[in-house]
């Protein structure tokens, strides 16, 4: 059996949005290991300890660590815990999730070497980061973002709407606004169009969202449905047919692959790992950062054009078959079992 303490944002239970360290954990489990998650605390400080007292307090009971490791204030909870297993010489694998990691490593090159030079070993979910953290000298693995495809039923869509479907967290990171600016030209052309926006508040973005919503008179065309489970949302997406992502900043998104499994036609930023994810006009559409007339054209096109979203679609779905459980299982047991 083999012993895991996976460090990192442990909120599914209080939140209800399902994030990658729940997906992997739960299917770890069911290959066989035994893990123990740190930490659910809400308060940063708290949680900071949290996460070191788990390192110590497990110390013996474990034989890897796994680290979620993000670009900003958050980097600190990968550098500290990964100094405590070091300390303790413990084997620890920095899980690489934060699209602006590239730039960390510039900012902060001391602290980057002490952890990413001294791991068991660096696993990036995203061939961007894969190559970013290769030429600063650090060697990765790259084992994508998993999911269980039978989990996600796809969905043949033939004659596009203009319901358009947006799921992530309200994070001016992912910058929000741009999909209530979309709708607001879009509704020139399209009146009876809907917009559903689906995730967590984690900064301001939500109420600069509702504001927008009030100042174009968007209300009955955007609606803000807060946090859903993962089941649930996959139900919602069968009644939109677009899918948009207007991040500034990011790897590969859990969210993307998921909706490219359920048969979305994606149109997303071209920031980070998404053009490593996404072939432009292959699989899904890519536009410039806050390109806002860029995605509005990107929709207008597939909506008279139905025929090449399907083909993206189609395309879609089998690329992230490639993200199923039964293929990414074979490189993280291999990893853990060296």
């Amino acid at each position: 059996m083999i012993r895991i303490l996976y460090i990192g944002n442990n909120f599914t239970q209080k939140s209800k949005y399902s994030s990658t360290l729940t997906t992997l954990s739960e299917l770890l489990i069911s290959e066989g290991c035994k893990l123990t998650i740190a930490s659910s605390k809400r308060n940063k400080i708290i949680r900071l300890f949290d996460m070191c007292w788990s390192v110590v307090k497990n110390r013996d009971k474990v034989d890897f660590l796994l680290i979620d490791t993000f670009s900003t204030s958050n980097f600190y909870f990968a550098f500290f815990t990964s100094q405590i297993a070091r300390f303790l010489h413990l084997k620890y694998i920095p899980i690489l999730h934060g699209g602006n990691l590239p730039s960390r490593l510039k900012k902060s090159p001391n602290l980057s070497k002490m952890i990413f030079s001294n791991s068991y070993a660096n696993v990036a979910p995203s061939n961007y980061l894969k190559v970013e953290f290769e030429k600063a000298g650090y060697k990765t693995y790259f084992i994508p973002n998993t999911i269980e495809l039978e989990n996600y039923q796809f969905k043949k869509r033939t004659n596009l709407n203009p319901k358009l479907l947006w799921v992530r967290a309200f994070d001016s990171t992912y910058n929000p606004e741009m999909a209530i600016e979309v709708v607001k030209r879009l509704k020139q052309d399209f009146p009876k169009l809907s917009l559903c926006m689906i995730g967590p508040q984690k900064d301001s973005s939500l109420d600069d969202c509702k504001k927008l919503i009030e100042r174009y008179n968007l209300e009955s065309n955007v609606m803000l449905r807060g946090v859903m489970p993962k089941e649930e949302w996959h139900k919602t997406s069968k009644d939109y047919d677009i899918f948009i992502n207007t991040t500034n900043i990011d790897n590969t998104p859990l969210s993307v692959i998921e909706a490219m499994a359920l048969g979305m036609p994606i149109i997303s930023t071209n920031v980070g790992g998404l053009p490593y994810l996404i072939d432009h006009g292959v699989d899904g559409v890519l536009v410039e950062k806050d390109d806002v007339n860029g995605m509005t054209n990107a929709i207008v096109d597939l909506l008279h054009n139905p025929s090449n979203a399907t083909d993206l679609s189609k395309n879609g779905r089998k690329k992230v078959e490639k993200f199923d459980w039964s293929f990414v299982r074979e490189i993280w047991l291999d990893l853990l079992s060296k």
